[in-house]
C-alpha cells in the first residue's frame, strides 16, 4: 500500500503499530485495550490528527487519515475500533468551526479526551432509538445505545438522538456521568474493545454541545452514503491477512496471497476513487456501484481469512492463532456500520451465488 507524502505522523504511527500494537494484538483481544495505548496515540498526535494546527492538531488530509485507519486496523483491530469511534468526530468539529468551540469541544480538538460513539441506533427509528426532548437551552436524551466501544477510556460520547415530535436527528456531545450507565456485552469478536451497552437516563444536553440538528431523511441520506463505501479498515485488515499468507511455509498459501494482492489493490483504488467523487458531489453519487464494491471487498476478506485458516491446518482453529483473530475481525466487518441497504445488497449477492 502507498504512503502519504508530507505526513511524518504516519511513519511514527506505523513504527508504533509494527513494534508494539501488532505483537500485543492477541493479548489485547483476550483482555482489553489498555489506557496506556490511548496515551501513546495521544502522544503520537492521532487523537486530533484532523484538527487544525491552532488546536495543536496535525491538520492531515483525507489520504493521510485513510492510511492511519489502514495501519491501525491491520495491526490491532481492537485498538482501531476504539480509536475509530473517536477520530471522525474530531474531524467533524474541525470542519464546522464557524465560531469558537465549546470548552468540551475544544478539549476534543486538542486531543485531551477520548470520545465514544453512539449513533447507529438512529437506523432503527422508529422502532428503537434514543429520544431527544427539547428543553430551555438544550435537550434531554433518554434511551439505550446498543453499543459503545472504548468504555472506561472515553470521557464523552457523540450521540445521535431523535426528537419523536419532529423526527429531527440531534447529534451532540454527552459527557460520561452517573446518568450514562453501561452494562457489559458478550461479543464473539473485538472482545478487547471495551464495548458495552449504555443507558442514557434523561441526560441533559446543553445547546453548546449540539453538533447538528437534521431532518431524519437528511441524516439517513448522509448515513447511507457513508455506510455504502468500502472504507480503509477493510483494506488494512486485508493487508494483515495477506501478510500472514506471505509468511506461510506452504507455497500454495504464498501463491494465494500473490493472486489476491493486485485484486485488493484495485478494489482499494476503486473504493477511494468512488468515495472521493461522492464527497465532491451532491446526492447519492454512484451508490449502487459503491455498495457492490463494498460487498465484493467483504467477500474477499472472508475468502482470504478462510485461506489463512486452511493454511494453518489444525492450528488455524486454535483460539490463540492469529488466523482466528483476523477471521473474527472480518466477521465483525460484516455488521459494523451496516445500513439496511448494505445488508440487502450483501444478502442479494449471496442469494444470487446460490443460483449460479
Amino acid at each position: 500500500m502507498t504512503t502519504v507524502a508530507g505526513a511524518p505522523v504516519i511513519a511514527a504511527v506505523a513504527r508504533y503499530a509494527e513494534e508494539e500494537l501488532r505483537p500485543a494484538a492477541m493479548d489485547v483481544d483476550a483482555a482489553e485495550v489498555p489506557a496506556a495505548t490511548i496515551e501513546r496515540l495521544r502522544g503520537l498526535g492521532v487523537l486530533n490528527h484532523l484538527a487544525p494546527v491552532a488546536f495543536c492538531g496535525a491538520g492531515l488530509d483525507r489520504d493521510a487519515d485513510r492510511r492511519l485507519h489502514e495501519i491501525l486496523s491491520g495491526a490491532c483491530f481492537n485498538t482501531w475500533l476504539v480509536w475509530a469511534q473517536h477520530a471522525p468526530f474530531v474531524g467533524r468539529l474541525a470542519a464546522n468551526l464557524n465560531s469558537g468551540p465549546s470548552p468540551l469541544a475544544e478539549r476534543l480538538l486538542r486531543g485531551e479526551i477520548l470520545c465514544g460513539a453512539g449513533i447507529s441506533d438512529v437506523r432503527r427509528y422508529p422502532d428503537r432509538y434514543v429520544a431527544a426532548t427539547r428543553t430551555p437551552g438544550g435537550w434531554v436524551f433518554d434511551g439505550t445505545l446498543s453499543w459503545v466501544s472504548g468504555w472506561g477510556l472515553n470521557e464523552v460520547l457523540a450521540v445521535a438522538a431523535v426528537d419523536p415530535g419532529t423526527a429531527e436527528v440531534v447529534t451532540a456531545l454527552v459527557p460520561v456521568s452517573d446518568r450514562t450507565v453501561a452494562t457489559p456485552l458478550r461479543l464473539s469478536t473485538v472482545t478487547g474493545s471495551r464495548t458495552e451497552r449504555v443507558r442514557l437516563d434523561r441526560v441533559p444536553v446543553a445547546d453548546e454541545h449540539v453538533l447538528s440538528v437534521q431532518s431524519f431523511n437528511e441524516w439517513r441520506r448522509a448515513d447511507a452514503a457513508l455506510s455504502g463505501d468500502a472504507r480503509p479498515h477493510l483494506f488494512g485488515l486485508a493487508e494483515a491477512v495477506l501478510r500472514e499468507l506471505d509468511a506461510e511455509p506452504h507455497a500454495a498459501a504464498r501463491e494465494c496471497a500473490a493472486a489476491w494482492r493486485p485484486l485488493i489493490a484495485r478494489y482499494r483504488a476503486d473504493a477511494y476513487g468512488l468515495a472521493d467523487e461522492a464527497a465532491d458531489t451532491e446526492g447519492p453519487h454512484r451508490i449502487e456501484e459503491r455498495l457492490a464494491l463494498k460487498v465484493t471487498v467483504l467477500e474477499a476478506l472472508g475468502t482470504l481469512t478462510r485461506a489463512l485458516t486452511a493454511s494453518r491446518s489444525g492450528h488455524g482453529i486454535a483460539v490463540g492463532d492469529r488466523a482466528q483473530l483476523l477471521a473474527r475481525a472480518a466477521q465483525f466487518c460484516l455488521v459494523q456500520g451496516q445500513s439496511a441497504a448494505v445488508r440487502d445488497a450483501h444478502l442479494k449477492r449471496l442469494t444470487a451465488a446460490a443460483s449460479g
